[in-house]
């Protein structure tokens, strides 16, 4: 059932071949029925071959041999089969068939009833011959008949379906007849599968899983999905979106819901679903824009992460202050200096111990105007009782000392953390040298967030720079304005809104693509700008500690990270 807005014909994007996958008329089967000496591919053998090709519905090809298993038939073969060592005594031994086997069947689909045991038999066979490789696209009509006729048969033997649903050829325990039944039914699971919505191999191939999850009439809702990126809406019989999501793959994406997902909050939401929408998107990137507006502006109720704005949050180091200190704010002013949006409070908070324990900055929170005077009771904060900071408050600072401090920590803000990384290095270094791992862990963790803040800071200040920008990416023509993409540009239209995006957490996702782009010369061609480029942002490497320093085997290694050269 197609959805009332099919927003993907809305954008003007012409579907590949690759988009709508390879089409069931498209793909050759080889369907193929053994007989064999017991159950076990190890220990037993082939005795009977039987394979049918088939093209569009049309047999193009047929394989039919009896094979000397060079051994006896246990009677209850004989009995099921009707073959006897006799017929089979002057019958080709499988060594002289088994090349001619794996050419009729080439790069076809493999299709047997119970593809397990007639796949293992040929693997076998071909393992015992030199043949490795064979790693056929497996299509199970078992699976499928016991998916598609649920409750329509007493069992799913192929001679139970042959009966009920008519089939012509009869299966007999013999390859070429169990084979021909096996091609009519396939044709007919393939014409029962297309009221599910499966045009392509690839839906077939996973219909086996998906149909038997409790919401699988719904995988119709995923007919109109094209096999390209975009973003997919599920709406609920009261016509509210209950989720959003992105994906490479829209229809793969999408279907897979209906596979072994069982995550807790899959199953309620596609119990009310009625229908789903989607948008086709030009590429990934742009489908992972438009993701995080939609659900910033519809907050759907099954999407846990960016229903709301966060705060931005900023490290300050207020320079407006004789003694400067640094905190932690959500909002820029003019007076001080500011290094993010960070991702949170605690990477905040990583950032400022990552400063303090490079730099001796004052740590005490008491606010040292020019009219400030030291109490005769005031006594050092702890920080400086053990020699980790100065502490003015007490008059135990030297301000020279402690301005030469404030100017380091002003350059490792703007993205000069050569010192820092060496300082905390060595920390590293000493701490592992004395096994202590899990502090020497926490001063990496507080340098990697130190190196990521500032990283991601110049990059935004770099897109910024740019002012209103296009480039080509892959191929794609994006524009891009104050940091934030242009969905417009692209022709992308909707019924949905997006409302105000989250500018903050958009302009650091923009330009760390651009930087990866601009870092792969291929990739980003042929930009204008209306203000500067300086994309990609120059690096300049900070060595810092390896596992074998350590001494320890489980700690992470953290070398051959970057940050941006300062100016």
């Amino acid at each position: 059932m197609k959805s009332h807005t099919d927003a993907s014909h809305e954008v003007g994007f012409q579907l590949s071949l690759d988009d709508l996958g390879q089409s069931l008329i498209d793909t050759t089967f080889c369907v193929l029925d053994v007989e064999t000496t017991g159950t076990n591919s190890r220990q037993d053998l082939i005795c009977e071959i039987g394979a049918v090709k088939v093209t569009g519905g049309e047999t193009v090809g047929t394989f039919h041999t009896l094979v000397n298993p060079g051994m006896a038939l246990p009677p209850q073969i004989t009995v099921i089969t009707g073959l006897t060592d006799a017929v089979l005594a002057p019958a080709p031994r499988i060594e002289q068939v088994i090349s001619s086997l794996r050419q009729f069947i080439g790069d076809s689909v493999f299709v047997a009833h119970n593809a397990s045991f007639d796949l293992g038999f040929v693997k076998a066979a071909f393992e015992r011959s030199g043949i490795d490789d064979f790693q056929p696209t497996v299509v199970d009509t078992l699976t499928l008949s016991r998916r598609l006729f649920r409750d329509e048969v007493r069992n799913f033997k192929l001679g139970t379906l042959a009966e009920r649903f008519g089939i012509e050829n009869r299966p007999s325990h013999r390859a070429l007849d169990d084979a021909l039944a096996t091609r009519d039914l396939l044709h007919l699971l393939i014409e029962r599968a297309a009221g599910w919505g499966v045009t392509g191999l690839d839906d077939l191939v996973a219909i086996g899983k998906l149909s038997g999850h409790p919401q699988a009439k719904k995988l119709r809702l995923t007919e109109s999905l094209p096999r390209s990126p975009g973003v997919y809406l599920m709406i609920d019989e009261n016509d509210a979106v209950t989720y959003v999501g992105k994906a490479t793959n829209l229809r793969q994406r999408v279907r897979s819901y209906f596979g072994n997902d069982e995550r807790r909050s899959v199953i309620p939401m596609l119990r009310h679903l009625a229908r789903i929408e989607h948008i086709a998107t030009p590429d990934a990137f742009t489908a992972e824009i438009l993701e995080r507006r939609l659900i910033s502006s519809l907050a759907p109720r099954h999407n846990k992460v960016g229903r709301r704005k966060r705060r931005p949050v900023y490290v300050r180091l207020d320079t407006n202050e004789l003694w400067p200190r640094l905190s932690i704010v959500h909002q820029t002013r003019s007076q001080g200096q500011y290094l993010g949006p960070l991702a949170g409070r605690h990477q905040a908070e990583q950032v400022i111990e990552a400063l303090q324990t490079a730099y001796p900055i004052r740590r005490c929170t008491t606010h040292i105007g020019p009219r400030f005077v030291v109490g005769p009771d005031a006594t050092p904060c702890s920080a400086a009782q053990v020699g980790g900071a100065p502490c003015p408050c007490s008059g135990a600072a030297d301000l020279s000392a402690h301005a030469a401090a404030v100017e380091g920590v002003a350059r490792a803000m703007k993205g000069d953390g050569a010192t820092v990384a060496d300082v905390l290095s060595k920390r590293m270094g000493d701490l592992s040298t004395q096994q202590r791992f899990e502090e020497a862990a926490s001063v990496r963790d507080r340098l990697s967030s130190l190196l990521s803040a500032t990283t991601t800071a110049r990059l935004v200040d770099a897109s910024l720079a740019a002012g209103t920008a296009r480039f080509d990416l892959a191929g794609i023509t994006h524009e891009m304005h104050e940091g934030l993409l242009n969905l417009e540009h692209l022709g992308i239209s909707h019924r949905f809104d997006t409302g105000t995006a989250d500018t903050n957490a958009e302009r650091i996702l923009v330009a760390r693509m651009i930087q990866r782009a601009a870092t792969q010369s291929r990739t980003l061609r042929h930009v204008n700008c209306s203000g500067e480029w300086h994309f990609p942002v120059a690096e300049i490497a900070v060595e810092r500690l390896t596992p074998s320093v350590t001494g320890d085997p489980d700690f992470i290694d953290v070398d051959d990270a970057n940050l941006p050269a300062s100016e």
